[in-house]
């Protein structure tokens, strides 16, 4: 992978996993979660694990309707 664009990965991972870490709000979150995810597919698929970038692929926007589901009803009940 060329260096340059390396660099540039890595920033945007760390900007996702610095705003999960810092972010409150659970919407917030995981937009910051996405970036992140987006960020590491690179990575992974330039190692090689095809099956893994496979998997992370179609997990995280699962996991991502659950989390949201969650916030939606916690919102909902007023806590």
């Amino acid at each position: 992978m060329i260096e340059f664009l390396q660099v540039i990965l890595a920033v945007i991972v760390l900007l996702g996993a610095f705003a999960t870490a810092l972010s409150r709000d659970p919407f917030n979150k995981l937009i910051a979660l996405g970036v992140m995810i987006g960020g590491i597919m690179p990575f992974i698929v330039d190692r090689g694990y095809l099956d893994v970038a496979v998997v992370v692929a179609l997990v995280a926007p699962v996991t991502t309707i659950f989390v949201l589901t969650l916030a939606w009803r916690r919102d909902e009940h007023g806590a």
